[in-house]
């Protein structure tokens, strides 16, 4: 090999490596030649190299160490040559990209072809200048640290566009989903719950007499109102899936997975009895001194025949039912249809 290069010419790299390490994987199956190589690439600037003789180890270290460049002699002892190995490491990082640098003493156009259709992205001669083979990693350490920037990018535009589906899909009064993420999640529920073949309710929730709330207490302190129905209804979607929304002015959703009938009766009590000790005074109610709600459930396991509106009318269906029995009170729809039917009989 021809003189290593001095340490001005390298003094670039090693700041680099220490701001961010880079390591390399070695496979030569020459002793001598593989410390060479791993000495120059030391000074190269490169954090840590990996050394492996053949082709079982080289696969192993890969897959334990992912390495961020792999240097590949085309001559291996044993069965399988280089070209071979690089076909599996391709094979064993889908979507991903490592630099893989072929190292042979021959130079032909097939060999440098052959390289290129197992997976290389590069190829050097040995016996390898020192000079050649650093500038080979500065290359391919610039390009990692590119695909790491845009790795990172990535990750950032997928948590801003996160959040901003967050807003698009958030009422900015209560900070309750808003109507539009209301119908997504409603299907993406029905959907599921047909799947899995569970409950699903929908609860539909009104607050009574809210216009005669707003015309005798004003808009700012109804807005105030909301917010804290807005808390009360977040307090009372303690699982994970459970979802409040405002559906629209003072009308509420809820979408609760995975709930039985029978359980969803028990949390429009809860819903209804954690309201009045609020105390959320109402100035005007002919229902009496404090905010109340009426509601509106319906619960089934979702056929094919189930649809976000067949579901929403249900449970407005149940709603009108129970503000036309003086409301402060909730009425399930399919009970409805229960009672309706025993009167047939």
């Amino acid at each position: 090999m021809s003189q290593p290069l001095n340490d001005t010419s390298l003094q670039t790299a090693e700041e680099s490596s220490a701001e961010h390490p880079f390591t390399v994987l070695l496979v030569e199956d020459l002793a001598s030649v593989r410390a060479t190589l791993a000495a120059e690439l030391r000074r190269a600037g490169v954090s840590e190299v990996l050394e492996a003789s053949d082709a079982d180890p080289a696969l192993r270290l890969f897959k334990l160490r992912r390495p961020d460049m792999v240097l590949l002699d085309i001559r291996l002892p044993g069965t399988h040559d280089g070209y071979w190995v690089a076909q599996r490491m391709r094979e064993m990082e889908p979507g991903g990209w490592t630099p893989i640098i072929f190292l042979s003493g021959l130079d032909g156009e097939l060999d440098v072809w052959r390289g290129i259709e197992a997976g290389g992205d590069d190829y050097l001669v040995k016996p390898v200048k020192p000079i050649v083979l650093a500038a080979k990693v500065r290359a391919m350490r610039r390009i990692h640290e590119m695909r790491r920037r845009l790795v990172m990018l990535s990750d950032e535009l997928h948590v801003a566009n996160q959040r901003l589906n967050e807003m698009v899909e958030m009422d900015p009064l209560t900070g309750l989903v808003n109507r539009r993420g209301f119908d997504r999640i409603l299907h993406t529920e029905i959907m599921a719950a047909r799947r899995d073949h569970t409950p699903l309710t929908l609860m539909l929730c009104d607050l009574d007499h809210f216009k005669r709330y707003n015309d005798a207490a004003g808009h700012v302190q109804g807005d105030a109102c909301l917010q804290e129905v807005g808390r009360v209804l977040r307090e009372v979607c303690v699982r994970p899936r459970d979802v409040a929304s405002r559906y629209g002015g003072e009308e509420f959703a809820l979408i609760l997975p995975n709930t039985p009938r029978a359980g969803a009766m028990t949390f429009a009590r809860a819903l209804g009895g954690l309201l009045k000790t609020r105390n959320i005074e109402h100035p005007d109610s002919p229902l009496g001194p404090v905010l109340t709600l009426s509601g509106g459930i319906t619960t089934c396991i979702p056929d094919e025949a189930t649809s976000a509106i067949t579901m929403v009318m249900r449970a407005d269906e149940a709603l009108y039912a129970a503000k036309a029995q003086g409301r402060d009170r909730f009425f399930s729809f399919e009970m409805q249809m229960d009672t309706v039917e025993q009167r047939k009989r």
